[in-house]
């Protein structure tokens, strides 16, 4: 059984490479024109499908609005039944099916074009209705699908996704689209954080450890314990001289047998590494991985606030 499972696993993803690699010819002068024709327009891209090809659409809408590109899909069922109106002038309509000849499409292509918008027909059979009434064709035949009856739509609707991505980088690219433009249309996600996070926005979640120089060693111990930072600012007169640590703590220790008379000013290193809290995070962890450390001082204008750290920076789910 695990040799059959195996055996059929492979030849449904040979297959698909199979097609994939055939859509190479694809990147035609039609494609081309598409392209173009979307980068110059003042309008929006609207993807209709049904069935398979439908839940396609809606991903590929998803990647164009993702990297710049207005989109939106229109079910090909609900478009014949009032959702028409969302095609406006100048948007430019994807047809995306496999047959080309649904009756959905059939009733939807003419309405379309009467309407004086671009057609475009995303299909497998170049013959087809739809093909033969679309401006351009964006061809995604498939010798079969990956489905042993070949039947499933498998081979058929990856083609249709690679194609949908092959339009949304290319656009991309058109644009000039950089990681900065698509953190904005991604706040939320690990990119965007790493792009608008700002260290200050984390630093604040936490306490602020901090001695006097001349405060004990006791007294340093209760700190770095107690604000659970691994590590406490040391001030002189409120100016930023040194940074204590539980490894320097350890350090002492193992050094000197009255550690406990030590003041804080004598285990303290000095210069320590500073970040201001208005920098991106993503620079704060530049810095600690250059200087193999995990946690920076974070001051504002020289004037010491508080503290962040590797766990505070992995816990926000930046990286």
């Amino acid at each position: 059984m695990d040799e059959k499972i195996r055996r059929s696993a492979l030849l449904a993803i040979e297959n698909e490479i199979v097609s994939i690699q055939s859509m190479l010819k694809s990147v035609n002068d039609d494609f081309i024109s598409v392209v173009k024709d979307i980068f110059n327009s003042e309008g929006r891209v609207i993807i209709t499908g049904i069935g398979k090809s439908a839940i396609i659409a809606n991903k590929i809408v998803a990647t164009l609005n993702s990297t710049g590109t207005p989109s939106i899909f229109m079910h090909a069922a609900d478009a014949i039944h009032g959702d028409l109106g969302i095609i406006q002038q100048n948007d430019i309509v994807i047809a995306i099916s496999k047959s080309g000849e649904t009756p959905e499409v059939k009733i939807l292509a003419p309405l379309i074009k009467a309407r004086g918008n671009m057609l475009v027909a995303m299909v497998g059979n170049l013959d087809s209705y739809l093909a033969l009434r679309s401006d351009y064709i964006l061809n995604t035949t498939v010798e079969r699908e990956a489905c042993p009856n070949n039947l499933a739509p498998t081979s058929s609707t990856t083609a249709q996704l690679v194609m949908g991505d092959a339009l949304a980088i290319s656009l991309l690219d058109l644009k000039g689209f950089t990681p900065s433009d698509f953190a904005k249309f991604h706040p939320g996600g690990a990119l965007g954080k790493r792009m608008f996070v700002r260290v200050g926005d984390i630093s604040i979640k936490n306490e602020v450890p901090v001695v006097e120089a001349s405060e004990s060693a006791t007294k340093v111990i209760i700190e770095i314990s107690s604000k659970r930072l691994g590590a406490t600012a040391v001030l002189d007169s409120g100016a930023l001289i040194g940074v204590i640590t539980d490894g320097d703590i350890r350090r002492m220790i193992e050094k000197n047998p009255d550690f406990a008379r030590l003041k804080a000013r004598e285990i303290m290193s000095g210069n320590p590494r500073t970040i201001e809290r208005d920098e991106l995070v993503v620079n704060a962890l530049s810095v600690m991985r250059e200087n193999n450390i995990t946690q920076l001082l974070v001051v504002d204008d020289g004037k010491y606030k508080g503290v962040i750290h590797l766990h505070d920076i992995l816990n926000e789910g930046i990286f």
